[in-house]
């Protein structure tokens, strides 16, 4: 693999960027502070804007690193959502997805544009054999993104997860190879 850092990325709606405490404001108002987001997430809805400039602030430090991929979604010039490398095994050249997006923006088709383009950087710049997304099956709707990026389902671990709320979840897992992404690459768009 050949790490990159959390490079300026654009798909066909979509800015993906580094995050900064600036957008401290912006990432509480669009998503940290709902419930209906963080619901199946490690971490609990944030309790203010203060909140999220600290942990803004905690990631600085990790974006100097090149093995560190963690995007802002921007829209229409808004921030909403992020999506990132929740975990990295430089051995066997993985990498999971993990994402989170504005409750008002679900449904428009725009966490699969960000995943697809996060999915083409890893494979085609990082050099990654494997890219997988984990997720709640209380959660299907991340089941459907982990599907239109070409990820195959290789099943459920029944309480696999704690969430921040303290409820026990089924997880189901979603993983996609080079060879695999290469192979659809090839295919001619759908339509012609």
């Amino acid at each position: 693999m050949e790490h990159k850092g959390t490079q300026t990325l654009t798909a066909k709606r979509l800015f993906l960027r580094p995050m900064t405490p600036s957008d401290a404001e912006e990432m509480y108002e669009n998503w940290a502070k709902d419930e209906r987001v963080t619901k199946y997430l490690t971490w609990q809805p944030h309790t203010s804007p203060a909140n999220t400039k600290k942990v803004l602030e905690s990631w600085m430090e990790s974006y100097k690193d090149d093995n560190y991929y963690h995007w802002g979604m921007v829209y229409e010039e808004k921030l909403i959502g992020a999506i990132s490398v929740v975990r990295l095994d430089e051995r066997s050249e993985w990498a999971e997805l993990g994402y989170c997006m504005g409750y008002d923006y679900w449904g428009k088709g725009l966490m699969t544009e960000a995943a697809r383009c996060v999915i083409d950087f890893l494979f085609s710049q990082v050099g990654v054999n494997r890219i997988t997304i984990e997720h709640a099956t209380k959660n299907p709707a991340s089941g459907r993104v982990a599907q239109k990026c070409g990820m195959t389902h290789e099943g459920t671990k029944r309480e696999y997860f704690k969430s921040a709320w303290g409820e026990f979840l089924d997880i189901s897992f979603w993983g996609i190879l080079r060879k695999e992404w290469e192979a659809a690459k090839k295919q001619p768009p759908k339509g012609i």
